[in-house]
Order: structure tokens, then sequence, then C-alpha cells
């Protein structure tokens, strides 16, 4: 047991109460220690009403089960922090009633044990700002307990293990237990060696009633913990909203009592001033003056700054107003180019369909030509083959030719059988001037005539479908060029800077085309150029045009002749390629007018007209030299076939005389497009020379070549004999000539002597006029020097 310590320390307090911190004497060997209770310095803040805690005072902290807030404590703190100034004084006696307090220890060792374990594990479980101070004064009043007490303790709990093999939560006995394990760590003799450890590896398993008890106990804790510490906070509220309205109150009370204060005064007649002449009030008006003559230029110059800014805002105004037509011309311009793209796309997306009917009626146009073409060459090679067999007196028939015999009459027939029914047309209609092998002869049979003209209305619905779900703004080309038209109005500027009019041809084309689809040039009734929608849709437009007539180099006027060289003539080109026959005049003369409509009246710029001119008019001549060298055929027989002119062989050959007269006829219908050599090169040296004057020279002179020769001379163009100088004419007549003049003696010395004057006027026509005066004179002719 320990002894009781003496009880002099109320002594030295009160010895050393001058003293702040009161400072106590050492304490006699082998006896316990007492320390004083800290004071007011090494406390908390003060609560309530501002009255410092007893220092004595046991603090009670809250368990393991409840929870502290951080802003309770830092609150306190800051209530107690303004009433340190205030009650200074208080607090210095309270700190010095906290120096005269102590506590004191018990006589019973047991209690003193119980109190301070109770202490430290009240002290291990608090907030850390209760722990410290906990610490300070538990530590200055706890003894520790010796080694015998705490062998006892020991046996005491090995015992309680042996009994009922679990260690008693109980409060006290817990606190006892932990305070004398803590007193024992400090002893290193004390420690329980390895083999008395005794180490748990489980827990114990707890009953479900005690399971239930302990979360019924730790619920009723958290439930009052948080009534609690609502409670705090609205009191905390309550005090902060009554110092709040307090201070406002007494700054109003203040505010009040100076107004007051100052309404209270009243004018002190006895306060004395100083006294006042002229002089001093001039000069204060003076000085009054010219603070005003300062104010009132201040005040004008902020006017006339106010006016400049009215004048600012109204130029302002007038250029967001102007800024209103920029904005319309972009819009205008958005939409322009919306529209180019729609139309655009709309094109690329029907330019497949299109070109697909074109293919389409190419081919059957083209299947039709052929058919004609190859029928003709087959009877021409049939027909010659037949007339070969029957000129060989001596040839007997064989089996073998008896078939091709039988092939040959029945094409005969189908030749003989169209003839009469020209010729009964002709009657009909008073033609009968016509010479035979002149004809055609493109009459096709009725069955295959059904098929052409079924196989072509598939063709032109197909066309009428193509823009049929396509409107009219993107399809029709009179209002594709008004939105055009109302740009050059608008912004003609804008507008022939993009060179539109390089742009209007192109995107025509397929709308252009697809007009074009039923449009055959080689028909004598087919639409003109100058008829169709498209060319009058866009003469319109040119002579619309305001254009100054200096840019013709960006004019609008190029888009007709632009759109014929990029559309029309290549479209030309193909039908001369394929399907145009020269040995049709019908076809010929067609083709030659609307050729004279493209290449004369409509080539305004030589430059960029003369690539597709010059494709077309060398596609023209190629094709007319080819049907020099592959139809025509003029045979030669022995007199004595052809003296008879109802005989096979001087039919045959004379229609084949009059089929190439026809070609050389339709060869220089091109008079004016082709050029004179081209013509002469084509017409005189390779069809006339080598053809129809070796069948006149087999031929009797008589009035049939009068005739013949009338008709040569007939088909050559005047221009060619225009020059009043000439007495001698172009070199590739030089043949045709020599064969008049032999024509001539023949007929001086027959019967047929008057046809001699015709062979003259031939002469003299094609401006033979040397070699005419030369017969005459040669034959005593002179009553034909008057047509000289």
């Amino acid at each position: 047991m320990a002894h009781r310590p003496k009880r002099t320390f109320r002594q030295r307090a009160a010895d050393s109460s001058d003293s702040d911190g009161a400072e106590e004497s050492p304490a006699e060997p082998g006896a316990p220690r007492e320390v004083a209770a800290p004071g007011s310095a090494e406390e908390g803040p003060p609560s309530g009403g501002g009255r410092a805690p007893v220092a004595g005072r046991p603090h009670r902290v809250r368990g393991p089960g409840g929870r502290g807030r951080v802003w309770a404590s830092s609150r306190r703190a800051k209530e107690a922090a303004p009433r340190e100034n205030e009650g200074s004084g208080v607090q210095s006696d309270a700190g010095k009633k906290g120096e005269s307090r102590v506590f004191d220890m018990s006589t019973d060792e047991e209690d003193e044990i119980h109190h301070s374990s109770e202490s430290k594990d009240d002290q291990g479980l608090s907030s850390d700002s209760s722990s410290s101070l906990g610490e300070k004064e538990l530590s200055s009043t706890v003894k520790i307990p010796d080694a015998a007490f705490i062998q006892a303790a020991r046996r005491k709990r090995e015992l309680a293990r042996a009994q009922d093999d679990y260690i008693s939560l109980d409060v006290e006995h817990t606190s006892t237990v932990s305070g004398m394990k803590k007193e024992s760590e400090d002893d290193p003799e004390s420690e329980p060696d390895d083999h008395e450890k005794r180490i748990p590896f489980t827990l114990k398993p707890q009953t479900f009633r005690q399971r239930m008890a302990e979360e019924s106990i730790s619920r009723n804790e958290e439930t009052s913990e948080e009534s609690q510490e609502d409670e705090k906070q609205d009191i905390w509220e309550r005090q902060q909203m009554r110092k709040a309205v307090k201070i406002i109150e007494e700054r109003d009370i203040d505010l009040s009592h100076r107004s007051g204060s100052s309404k209270v005064k009243k004018f002190d007649t006895s306060i004395s001033f100083t006294p006042v002449n002229l002089e001093i009030i001039k000069k204060q008006l003076n000085t009054r003056l010219t603070l005003l003559q300062e104010t009132h230029r201040s005040h004008l110059r902020e006017y006339e700054k106010y006016v400049q800014d009215v004048k600012s805002s109204k130029s302002t105004i007038q250029n967001l107003e102007s800024s209103s037509n920029q904005a319309l011309n972009c819009k205008f311009y958005k939409s322009m180019k919306i529209y180019v793209e729609n139309l655009i796309d709309c094109l690329n997306e029907k330019i497949i369909s299109i070109q697909e009917i074109e293919s389409s009626m190419h081919a059957l146009l083209l299947k039709q030509a052929m058919t004609f073409m190859k029928r003709r060459q087959d009877e021409l090679k049939h027909e010659s083959t037949y007339l070969q067999q029957l000129s060989r007196k001596d040839e007997t028939s064989t089996s073998g030719n008896l078939a091709l015999d039988e092939k040959t009459q029945w094409i005969l027939e189908e030749i003989e059988s169209r003839r009469t029914k020209r010729r009964q047309a002709r009657m009909l209609s008073g033609n009968c001037n016509h010479q035979e092998g002149t004809s055609s002869d493109d009459e096709l049979p009725s069955a295959e005539m059904i098929d052409f003209q079924k196989s072509q209305g598939d063709i032109l619905q197909k066309q009428k479908k193509v823009f049929e779900d396509v409107h009219d703004d993107f399809c029709n080309i009179q209002n594709i060029l008004l939105k055009f038209q109302q740009w050059r109005e608008k912004f003609p500027d804008s507008y022939y800077e993009a060179f539109i009019s390089l742009c209007i041809p192109k995107l025509l084309n397929p709308l252009i085309r697809v007009q074009l689809i039923d449009w055959n040039p080689l028909k004598l009734d087919s639409t003109g150029l100058k008829e169709m929608p498209w060319f009058k849709s866009v003469e319109e437009f040119m002579d619309s045009s305001v254009e100054d007539s200096k840019k013709e180099s960006s004019s609008d006027k190029k888009i007709l002749s632009t759109i014929i060289n990029k559309t029309i003539i290549p479209q030309l080109t193909d039908f001369v390629e394929f399907l145009w026959d020269p040995l049709s005049t019908s076809q010929t003369t067609s083709l030659i007018t609307h050729c004279r409509v493209i290449l004369e009246e409509h080539s305004i710029c030589e430059n960029e007209v003369s690539k597709s001119k010059q494709d077309l008019l060398k596609s023209i001549v190629s094709r007319m030299k080819k049907a020099v060298e592959d139809d025509v055929f003029i045979p030669l027989y022995p007199k004595s076939a052809v003296e008879n002119k109802t005989s096979p062989h001087s039919e045959f050959q004379e229609r084949q005389f009059w089929s190439g007269l026809k070609l050389f006829h339709n060869i220089l219908l091109w008079n004016g497009l082709l050029t004179d050599d081209t013509l002469q090169e084509l017409g005189l040296g390779k069809l006339l020379n080598r053809y129809l004057i070796i069948a006149l020279l087999n031929a009797t002179p008589g009035p049939d070549v009068i005739k013949k020769c009338n008709q040569i001379a007939a088909c050559l163009p005047e221009k060619w004999f225009e020059n009043s100088t000439m007495r001698t004419s172009i070199p590739q007549l030089e043949n045709f000539i020599q064969f008049l003049l032999q024509s001539a003696h023949r007929l001086s010395r027959s019967e047929f002597r008057n046809k001699v004057e015709e062979i003259i006027l031939i002469l003299v026509k094609i401006k033979a006029l040397n070699q005419a005066e030369s017969f005459i004179g040669e034959h005593h002719l002179d009553h034909l020097k008057s047509l000289i």
C-alpha cells in the first residue's frame, strides 16, 4: 500500500499565490508526487456566460459509440474569443482561483487506482482536444502501482480466464485491467513470457441475443447523440442571430442619436463673424463666375462630344442599313450557288439515261442504214452476175448454177417489184421526167417498217420520262436561263467575271441532247435548228444581254456558237460517218441545209469553230470518197448488147450511169461548204473522168448522149465560171471538153446536125471559148458565133 501524502499542498499554494504558475516545491524522495491542476491558461475557452470551469472538476468524455463534429469545437473557441478582451479581469481572477485549487489523493488505494484507470480509458476514447487536457490532469494525479499490485492483478486476471474462459466486459473491470496493462508496459520485468502468452486465433462467436443487444445499444446511442448535436446546432444558430440583431440595433441607436444631436443644434448668436467688404464679395463672385464659366465650357465640350456621337451613330445606322443590301447579295449568291449545285447533281444523275437513250436511237438508225446499204450492194452483185451469165451464149447451166439462178431470179423479182411501185407513185404525182437509177431505193417491207416504228416509239417514250420527276427549274432551258439572266441584271460585274458564258453551254448540253434524240438531219421533214425550243431560248437570252460591245471576248453572244460547236456539230458528225448515204439526194439536201445554218450563219469565232468544223468536213469528204469507191459501178458491154435500149444490159448500164451522175450531183451540192479543190478532186477527177466519161465514150452519139452531157454541165457550180476573162475552162474538165468536141464532129456529119448547137452552148457555159471558136471556124458555122 502507498503512504498517504503530506497535506502541505494548500500552504505552498498560498505562499506562492503571487506567482502566475503556482510553482511547487520539490517532493520528498520516496513520497508520491502531487501536481496542481492547471489554471485558466492551460484550459480551453470558457463556456456559457464566460465563467471558467472548475479545474478540479472531472471531465466526462463521450464513449466510443459517440461522434464528434469539428465545427462544434471551433465554434466554442470562437464564442469564447471575443469575451477574453471584455472580461480579462474575470479571467485573471478565474486563473487565480484555478491555481489555488488542487486534487487531493484519497487514502483508499483501490479507489485511487480505479479512478486513474477509468480516467485513462475515457481519455483514450475522446477527441484530440479533450484527450490532451485529460492526459495533463491524470498524469499529475495518478501513481504508478508497484510490482506486488501488478502481480496480484495478473493473478486475478488468470483466475478469471481459468474459471469463465472469457474476460468480463464490465466497464470498471476493463478500465482497471487496461490501466494495469499500461502501467505494466513500462516495467519490462512484468511482461509475461512467450509460453505464458495466449494467442487467440479466432474470435469467439457471439450469441444472437448479444448481437441484438449491441446493435440496439449502438442505434440508441447514435440517435441520442444526433439529437443532442442538432439541439446544440439550433442553440448556436439562435445565439448568432441574437448577436447580429443586437449589433444592428446598436448601430441604429447610434445613428439616431447622432442625427438627433445634429438636429438639436441651433444657431448660436454669440458667435462673431469677420467683417466683409465689397472687394471680398467681388473676389468671391469673380471666383464663382470663373468656376461657372469653366463648368459651362466643360458642358459645351461634353455637348460637342455628344453631337459627334450622334453623328457617328447615324452614320453607323446608315452603314448597317446599307450592309443589309450586302446581306441580300450574299443571300442571292448563296441561293444561286445552291441552285447550280442542285442543277449539276440532277444533270449528272440523268446523263447516264440520256446516253443510253441516244445509243439506242443511234443503234436503231444505224441498223436501218446498214440494211439499205447491204441490200443495194447485194442486189448490184446479183444483177451484174445475172447479166454476165446472159452475155455468155455458149455457157450451159448446171445444177449448181440453177440454184444460183433461182436465188438471183428471186432477188431480181424483188427489185422489179419495188421499181414498179415507184413508177406508179411517180405517175400519180405527175413526175414524168424521172430517170431510172436516180431513186434512193430506201423502201422497207411492211413488217420491218412496223418493227422500226415500234422500237422508235419505245425510245421516244423513254425520252419523255427522263425528266418526268424533275422540277421545271432544273429541266426547262428557258427557266434555267432566266436564273442566270437575273444574275446578269443584278450583278453584271460578278456575272462576267465568273465567265458564265462559258459555263452555260456545258449546263445546257444534256438538256439539248434530250431534245435532239428525235432529230434526224437526214430527213427533209426534220425540224430545223431555228425552230427548236432551246434555240429560241438561247437567242432570247443573248438578245437581252446589255453587255458592252468591247467585251466580245467574254460576250454572251458566243453562247449559241459554243453550243453548236460542242453539241450540234458532234451530233452531225456521227450522222455523216455512220448514217448518211451520199447516193440519197434527199439525205444530202437535208444535211447540207443544216450544215449551212451551222457552219455559215453561226460561226462567229473561227478560231473556236475550226476544230469541230474541220472534223465535220473531213468526215463528209471521207464518206463521199467511200461512196465513189464502193457504190459507183458502170459496166461496159458490147455494142451489140446495148444497141437494143430495152435489153437488160442496156437498162442496167443506164441505171448505173444515172446513179453515178446522181452521186456526182450530190457531191457538187456541197459547193460553198467544201473547198473548190476538194470538190474538183472528188467530182471531176475521181467520178467524172474515171466513170462517167468512159461510159459516154462507149455510147453511140445521139440525143441521149447530149442529154447526159447537159446534165453533167448543169451539175457544175456556176461560181467556177464567173470570171469573165476566162477563155479556157478548168483543167479537170479537159476530158469532158474533148468528148464534147468529138461528139460535135460526129453529129455534124449525121442526121442530128441540129444537136451541134447544144454542144456549143455547153462549151460556152463551161468557159471553153477557145475550143468553141475553133470548132465553129473549122466547120464554117458562122451562125453560131453569136452564141460566143
